[in-house]
């Protein structure tokens, strides 16, 4: 009996191989991981009853719908008023009777307002930088020699390249569209062009290096922190092609997300544990990663501790739901708990929420391994369900450690969002030219995604930080980012730098702010 169940068993997996194929692929129907069949899952009540005692076979308990309330969306009452930093062009239109007899004759009564939103092409301006020479009239006493007489002229206008035909806001501009919005350097070039500017898409790439070296030492000075000050990390990477003569070559992307502080990308030709020391060397503290290989050698003398990826757990089962339901299923209720609390628990300090950790969600976890160490001797080996549970006891450690420390969060989400960011530009732009060109785009990636976590405008802040960098201490280099920046920005100091710098005023279409001459 038990072999005849074991063969139908093996037949259904090899049956439904091919549809796992398509599904990794989403060939099929939406890739989606998160547990909400809420007519099969196993509700709280059984959960219990298992964590207690009672029955340990899989079950599959129907649960009420939830509640089409707190489900449905609200219907807007209204549109949203536009934003008062637009500009805005005031156009009174009167009755034509009101024009011919002129506003004398008729009483105002009040007035209906609409606002329509209008476009208006970009464009460039150039900043013409006139800088006259000056001799003296009369004879100066304090000539530097005997007979010399001085030429006077003003200094030229500092910019973040020298000499460069870009000022800090087309700079920042185009770092923007190439990096943030994904534009491949063909059609910034057709943009440009329609603007009214040609540009080669070689200068831009200029532009962008010399940016890149510019900014480099300030996401140093990032890295230097996160690695010093950060009590946990999140880590993860991805594939990129690289241009070659004959056949590209594959070099990879490292995110490193300091959660609350800084969003750091690096470029490495290769991913292996060379890479990953180059990216954490010298750290201490807990890692939230995969349970790629490359990272297992730093856990070994415990100055790093590994914590596990639940979402990494979820998915394997999420893959056996067609050839193992009930198993699947089971396992997934339990991972769904531990979500469910994580949720309402997201506001908690982090000792409040270690100690409800502790106190409902380890019998959770305790039982899904109890679960897991059962069920592996009787699930074939190689099924995604087997591949499931053998995932899950041998992350067993990193799983628990969010049971002992109230700041870690379950899941490796953060990281894996913020490296989005790269697999959306590779389907645009497809590869990279060279390793420089890993390290610029990283560089700059860096400093924009820093910017989405603390909420900045990221080309106000490219623009400002350009024109700040040129003339800012090394040991103060930390201002300048992302997080600091808000603080940095309120000083009168730095407004008055800012409001200085002739090509930023220029930029706004504010007249610069230059010292007049008396007649």
């Amino acid at each position: 009996m038990l072999e005849s169940e074991r063969d139908e068993y093996k037949r259904l997996y090899v049956a439904l191989m091919e549809a796992y194929r398509k599904l990794e692929a989403g060939l099929t129907r939406h890739h989606r991981e998160r547990f909400t069949d809420a007519g099969e899952q196993t509700t709280l009540l059984s959960l219990l009853g298992m964590l207690t005692g009672g029955e340990t076979a899989p079950a599959a308990v129907p649960v009420p719908p939830t509640s089409v309330e707190a489900h449905t969306r609200v219907k807007p009452t209204g549109r949203e008023p536009l934003p008062e930093k637009l500009p805005r062009i005031d156009v009174e239109v009167l009755p034509l009777e009101v024009q011919k007899a002129g506003l004398d004759a008729y009483e105002r009564l009040g007035e209906d307002v609409t606002e329509t939103v209008e476009h208006r092409p970009a464009s460039f301006v150039v900043v013409r930088v006139t800088r006259p020479k000056y001799v003296a009239k009369v004879k100066l006493d304090t000539l530097p020699v005997e007979g010399s007489t001085p030429v006077l002229q003003g200094e030229v206008p500092q910019l973040p390249i020298p000499r460069a035909l870009a000022g800090p806001g087309l700079l920042a501009d185009s770092v923007i569209k190439r990096w943030d919005d994904h534009l491949p350097l063909y059609r910034m070039e057709r943009i440009y062009g329609r603007e009214g500017l040609e540009l080669a898409r070689s200068t831009i790439c200029g532009w962008h290096q010399a940016v890149a070296t510019l900014c480099a030492l300030l996401v140093d000075a990032m890295f230097a922190d996160a690695l010093k000050n950060s009590p946990y990390l999140c880590t993860d990477a991805t594939g990129v092609l690289v241009q070659e003569t004959e056949k590209c070559r594959t070099g990879h992307f490292f995110v490193l997300v300091a959660p609350g502080k800084h969003v750091l990308f690096r470029y490495t030709p290769t991913h292996d544990g060379k890479a990953v020391d180059a990216l954490l060397g010298g750290y201490s503290g807990i890692l939230l990663a995969d349970a790629h290989s490359v990272y297992e050698h730093l856990y070994k003398d415990g100055t790093v501790l590994k914590a596990g990826c639940w979402c990494h757990a979820r998915r394997y089962f999420c893959k056996a739901l067609d050839s193992d339901g009930t198993r699947a299923r089971y396992a997934l209720s339990l991972v769904q708990q531990l979500f469910q609390f994580e949720r309402e628990w997201k506001s908690l300090a982090p000792a409040e929420r270690l100690r409800l950790r502790q106190a409902q969600a380890k019998p959770v976890v305790d039982a899904f391994f109890r679960w897991c160490e059962d069920e592996s001797l009787k699930v074939l080996d190689a099924t995604p369900i087997s591949k499931g549970i053998n995932y899950a006891l041998n992350q067993r450690d990193g799983l628990s450690r969010f049971l002992t420390d109230g700041r870690l969060p379950i899941h490796n989400n953060i990281s894996e969002n913020a490296l989005r960011r790269e697999a959306l530009g590779r389907k645009n732009w497809l590869f990279l030219g060279s390793d420089d060109g890993g390290v610029v785009n990283a560089t700059l990636v860096t400093l924009i995604a820093s910017c989405r976590m603390h909420n900045l405008e990221p080309r106000a802040y490219l623009r400002d930080l350009l024109c700040l960098l040129p003339d800012w201490s090394t040991h103060r280099l930390l201002e300048l980012a992302p997080a600091s920046w808000a603080a940095t920005l309120a000083r009168e100091d730095v407004q008055r730098q800012l409001a200085a710098n002739i090509f930023r005023q220029a930029s706004l279409g504010a007249p610069p702010a230059v010292p007049t001459v008396k007649q």
